[in-house]
């Protein structure tokens, strides 16, 4: 296979796999407790990585690596991917996936050394008020939704979580770029999903969630979803992304957060049966103008770096 067509299906894999994962989380959490889904998911997903870099033997992690390793996984698997499963038992998969949206938002005002250069533009701060305004606005209304099976306090509680969520996902990635583990990309992966999947596991446990859970009582379409989640949401695409961040330009490979949603809401409509209201086309609308301009620095400086090579 040629590089074009690596690169075809690479793309193709973070604009859709990770776009379609909002909907099989609904699916796997049908007949599986939220933390308890993603604790198998990130575990099985971990070993199955391990094991890959035990094959190619790669340095095994220290003690250094494995404390780093652990706490990026907690903060960016079980605050930021978990948050996500327990908020959808509230929320439609098309609602969560236009909340994740606003997470570059969190970059720009948590990542204190990139400050000068974030804010010598003209773009980044207006682009910030418009993206947040874009959120409030859904969140205020959106929780009113009448195709809503939750209440609306259950609605703004996942909601709540998942904007925490995107918090502890942005300082579990900020964390592991200023302060690496140094073992290899995979070999971090793996560990960061196993000790994610511990976690989430006791979380799950301490609880009660997991209180009365059976596999016999699991549904096809719910196990479906969760090895799917496994092979295809946590292996494939995360390979794929970080393939192409490295022949790739960053700011090309980051357009998947304009496309994640966009396959969410549709994917959520046609299989999920959700609504899709104005609200959420404007919200979305709204959140991504303002992505589009705290990235627009970002997109330049990549074209001048394209146009010199």
């Amino acid at each position: 296979m040629g590089y074009k067509w690596k690169v075809i299906l690479a793309f193709a894999a973070i604009y859709i796999i990770w776009g379609s994962t909002y909907l099989a989380i609904i699916f796997a959490i049908k007949d599986i407790p939220p933390m308890l889904m993603s604790g198998m998911r990130f575990l099985l997903a971990g070993i199955l990585l391990y094991g890959w870099c035990v094959i190619k033997i790669e340095r095994q992690p220290d003690i250094s690596s494995l404390g780093k390793n652990a706490f990026c996984g907690i903060l960016m698997l079980v605050g930021g991917t978990g948050s996500l499963a327990w908020a959808e038992q509230y929320i439609s998969s098309g609602l969560a996936a236009i909340i994740v949206t606003s997470v570059p938002f969190w970059f720009i005002l948590l990542d204190k050394k990139q400050w000068s250069f974030y804010f010598s533009s003209k773009t980044i701060l207006p682009g910030l008020l418009i993206g947040f305004a874009g959120v409030a606005l859904l969140m205020y209304f959106g929780k009113s939704s009448p195709a809503a099976s939750a209440s609306p306090s259950q609605q703004l509680a996942g909601m709540l979580v998942l904007v925490a969520g995107g918090i502890a996902w942005t300082m579990g990635s900020l964390y592991s770029k200023y302060k690496p583990a140094s073992t290899s990309v995979t070999m971090n992966t793996s560990v960061q999903l196993m000790m994610a999947g511990i976690f989430s596991s006791m979380v799950s446990f301490v609880s009660g969630e997991a209180k009365g859970f059976s596999f016999s009582q699991m549904h096809a379409d719910s196990l479906l979803a969760l090895l799917y989640l496994i092979s295809l949401g946590s292996l494939v695409t995360y390979l794929c992304y970080i393939w192409l961040l490295q022949v790739r330009p960053t700011a090309q490979v980051s357009t998947y957060v304009y496309i994640n949603p966009v396959v969410a809401i549709i994917l959520g409509a046609i299989i999920g049966k959700e609504s899709i209201t104005w609200l959420h086309i404007l919200s979305l609308s709204i959140i991504l103008c303002g992505v589009l301009l705290v990235n627009l620095p970002k997109y330049n400086i990549s074209n001048k770096q394209l146009s010199v090579s």
